[in-house]
């Protein structure tokens, strides 16, 4: 790839972030009593706190979405929806701490759950070791064993790593099969963070359009009410 010109792609960078910007704002609700609950799961992604609220990589951001997934984990539980909840955990030879530095150790607070979403429970408790909880062998067993769910709830951190790469392999995992899906992500109920170039409200933006030309639903919100 050659690069263009610094001012031209600025120019017209400032028009398509224009653009996905009002596609974001024109994003539809989905009523969760809409969704056939034997065949949805909510997914909480990373919802540790060594994300939220301690350690090398905490960020209030994602410590403001608390609220949010306890809320939508409360209203799985009343309908009967099942629950996976990913946690990021590492040992000391993890060569994510190349890219990252070290976080959410295997055994220590940071890599558990957050209170207000553990008190809840009711959810499988997936430990994931990359980026992409797709990948681990505990996913894939409750895939198999759980062959009859098809619409996914995405909720969690961060929307541009973790919540995007596990949002598009699943939906890319049901198209290989020929299989209908609805891999829903609500904007309000995911996030990243702030740090340097990282710019949480650019890269956010970034990411939900480039899920949704992957086929990943992204919408405004999960409206719980019965």
């Amino acid at each position: 790839m050659k690069l263009t010109n610094k001012n031209d792609f600025l120019n017209r960078s400032i028009k398509t972030l224009g653009d996905m910007h009002d596609m974001m704002t024109e994003r539809p609700a989905v009523r969760m009593k809409d969704l056939q609950a034997d065949q949805t799961a909510l997914v909480i992604v990373d919802m540790i706190n060594g994300f939220a609220r301690e350690g090398a990589l905490k960020s209030p951001r994602v410590e403001s979405l608390i609220h949010e997934i306890a809320e939508l984990s409360k209203a799985c539980d009343r309908l009967g929806i099942a629950k996976i909840a990913f946690a990021d955990c590492h040992t000391a030879i993890s060569p994510e701490f190349d890219s990252y530095p070290p976080h959410c150790m295997a055994d220590t607070h940071e890599s558990e759950i957050v209170d207000e979403i553990k008190e809840i429970g009711g959810y499988t408790l997936i430990p994931k070791n990359s980026t992409n909880g797709f990948l681990e062998g505990e996913f894939q067993k409750w895939l198999d064993e759980n062959s009859h769910i098809n619409n996914f709830i995405i909720t969690g951190d961060c929307t541009d790593i973790c919540v995007q790469q596990f949002s598009i392999t699943l939906k890319t995992w049901f198209n290989m099969q020929n299989k209908k899906s609805r891999i829903i992500v609500p904007m309000n109920a995911v996030d990243t963070y702030d740090l340097g170039l990282h710019d949480g409200d650019l890269v956010n933006v970034v990411a939900l359009y480039n899920m949704i030309i992957n086929g990943v639903e992204v919408v405004k919100s999960i409206d719980y009410a019965l």
